[in-house]
């Protein structure tokens, strides 16, 4: 479904223009009024009661002309120009005939001594000239009103834009941290079956049985969480024991396990699954392609602010040139870390001088009730 923004959602807010008006008259009835105050009119409280009049009028006709341009929003920025400075023209017209009748035609004698009234009653006839001139000042009144609003809208467009582009980028983010946290399970799952496949061909229906509730175990914890979601690392831990449960039935004599998590580090937040991958890389390229026993550690430890996961195991056949870039697992990682933390994380991997291989992520200790 397409959604298309509505007419409030576009342009200058109304209160923002409305605001924006209200500063423009109010600094043409200070402006006015001290000019009459330097000129010397006489009845200058009649003068401030019709400029008061006028003054209201104005910024009436100045809301409808906002009105009006409203209509253009959405409109290409030469199309809004065009129409901004084309229909401020009647409007300015209307604004000097309201003048003109309140100044001119209302009860003049009132604010004119006899010699102005005189003046101004005979230039009647000339209305129209005078309405034009004062439409013509006006005009450049609205104008400079219309390029404020102009500007408004344009930097009201552009911010929407950059909202607009944030949620898409969060969006797409999203997406890439939903794909790659399911990219997991499924593999995940046919190493599982694979070795349960070899337990029952090997008749060892016990060990079959406990592999198969391992696995229930496992997903019922692993597919519970929202992929988005961060978790304690206390919880990441327990849900790579389960796993490695699981692949202690297929290699009961070969893997040992060794958890090293200092309990202050037990609530720091991570990525679900986020160790998974690297676990089973120890037991595919550590374990399996081995006869002698191998031990799989996962420690923690914190320094200068930022949280070190380390996995490495001390078998004998690290990952070769032929296994890069055949599966999921460090490149996997590898880019949950970037999209989720950016360049505050990262992940460095390789051989032990002792034998085996350790792969050691580096992301920023966040606490905050993951």
């Amino acid at each position: 479904m397409t959604s298309h923004p509505q007419d409030g959602d576009r342009g200058v807010a109304p209160a923002i223009a409305l605001y924006s008006i209200l500063g423009f008259w109010f600094f043409y009835a200070i402006l006015v009024t001290l000019r009459a105050a330097v000129i010397g009119f006489e009845s200058q409280y009649e003068l401030a009661a019709r400029r008061a009049i006028v003054t209201v009028i104005g910024v009436i006709v100045t809301w409808i002309f906002y009105l009006v341009l409203r209509r253009f929003d959405g409109k290409p920025l030469g199309v809004r120009v065009v129409a901004a400075f084309s229909l401020a023209i009647p409007f300015a017209l209307a604004m000097a005939a309201a003048n003109f009748y309140m100044f001119n035609v209302y009860d003049p004698v009132n604010i004119f001594s006899d010699s102005d009234a005189s003046k101004y009653g005979s230039e009647q006839g000339y209305a129209l000239i005078q309405i034009v001139e004062d439409a013509i000042s006006r005009y450049f009144f609205l104008a400079a009103w219309a390029g404020l609003y102009l500007a408004l809208s344009y930097a009201s467009e552009a911010h929407r834009t950059e909202r607009r582009a944030a949620r898409l980028e969060r969006a797409a983010q999203q997406a890439e941290l939903r794909s790659l946290r399911y990219q997991v399970n499924p593999h995940f799952l046919f190493n599982t079956l694979n070795s349960l496949s070899t337990l029952v061909m090997r008749n060892r229906p016990d060990e079959a049985e406990q592999m198969i509730m391992s696995l229930s175990n496992f997903y019922r914890a692993s597919l519970t969480g929202d992929p988005l979601e961060e978790v304690p690392l206390e919880e990441e831990v327990h849900l790579q024991k389960l796993y490695l449960d699981i692949e202690g039935v297929r290699f009961p004599d070969r893997l040992t396990t060794r958890i090293d998590i200092p309990p202050a580090l037990l609530n720091a937040c991570v990525p679900g699954l986020i160790l998974q991958p690297l676990v089973e890389n120890a037991i595919k390229y550590g374990v399996s392609r081995t006869a002698s026993p191998v031990t799989i550690a996962i420690s923690a430890r914190e320094d200068d602010g930022m949280l070190h996961l380390t996995v490495r195991d001390d078998g004998d056949q690290p990952p070769g040139e032929a296994d890069r870039g055949s599966g999921i697992g460090l490149a996997n990682v590898r880019d949950r870390l970037m999209a989720r933390f950016g360049d505050q994380a990262s992940i460095t991997y390789g051989p032990r001088e002792r034998g085996g291989f350790a792969v050691d992520l580096v992301l920023p200790i966040i606490r905050r009730g993951c």
